[in-house]
C-alpha cells in the first residue's frame, strides 16, 4: 500500500512541477517496475529461512531414498 502511495505522490509532484504527461507516465512505470522488483527481492529475504529449510528436508529424503535403493539393489545381488 505504501508502494502506491509512494507513486502518486511522485506523479502529482511531477505534475505539479510541470513534467509534460509523457514524462509524467514514463516516470511513474519505472518508479513502478524498480519498487515491483525491490518488493520482489524483499519477499525472497523474508521466506530465505523457510527456503532453507525445505532444502534440507528435500535433501535428507533423497539421501534416504538414494540409500534405500542402494540397499535393495546390493540384496538383488546377493540372491543371484
Amino acid at each position: 500500500m505504501i508502494e502506491f502511495l509512494f507513486l502518486i505522490a511522485f506523479s502529482l509532484v511531477l505534475v505539479f512541477t510541470g513534467v509534460s504527461m509523457i514524462g509524467v507516465l514514463l516516470a511513474v512505470a519505472a518508479g513502478f517496475a524498480i519498487m515491483a522488483v525491490a518488493g520482489m527481492i524483499g519477499i525472497v529475504f523474508k521466506l530465505l529461512p523457510w527456503i532453507a529449510l525445505i532444502a534440507v528436508v528435500v535433501w535428507f529424503y533423497r539421501e534416504k531414498k538414494a540409500d534405500k535403493s542402494h540397499r535393495e539393489r546390493s540384496t538383488y545381488r546377493r540372491r543371484y
